[in-house]
């Protein structure tokens, strides 16, 4: 057990998310007359990594018999998230942030960039991250198995959940 334990977490599967960034605001004088609306629209895109985490293991999730191991291994887990900001590109021909009389604010685009990411954070589960990191995690763990004599190799989840950690995207002042 202690072997596989040291594996601690074990990233099996990288992913690229590509995620359009759109945002308009419309500004009227005397609340009658509308002037030009402004628009903003960026490419980004998020890097995500997952994986098991091998640490959490415990005894009755490990059964061994002779040529035979069976494991139960915790649920996936995003074990890396980042969403850069090098990789925020404005689209010059739909963007128009510097409107004369209507502009996008710098805090008005980090609130979008802020809102996007939460909204990858929050589909992630609908993306078949967890079924594909499964596979990867069945496939190398299975390779490792064989490598160290097991003949017959069992690898089950205990759920098919997605662990995620909180963050706040609300920015502090």
């Amino acid at each position: 057990m202690g072997k596989i334990q040291k594996a601690s977490e074990l990233a099996t599967t990288e992913f690229t998310v590509d995620k359009l960034v759109y945002g308009s605001k419309t500004k009227k004088v005397a609340w009658v007359f509308t002037l030009r609306d402004a628009k903003f629209l960026a490419y980004s895109k998020a890097h995500i990594k997952t994986g098991v985490d091998l640490g959490k293991l415990t005894e009755k999730d490990i059964q061994v018999n002779e040529k035979m191991i069976s494991l139960t291994l915790p649920p996936v887990k995003v074990i890396n998230f980042s969403y850069p900001p090098d990789s925020f590109k404005l689209d010059n021909e739909i963007s128009n942030p510097n409107q004369f009389l209507n502009r996008i604010t710098i805090e008005e685009q980090e609130e979008l960039f802020r809102q996007a990411e939460l909204d990858i954070r929050n589909n992630l589960k609908y993306m078949g991250v967890v079924k594909t990191t499964q596979q990867n995690t069945r496939s190398i763990l299975t390779r490792l198995l064989a490598s160290l004599g097991y003949e017959e190799i069992y690898i089950n989840f205990i759920n098919d959940d997605l662990l995620i950690d909180e963050v706040n995207l609300i920015p502090q002042e």
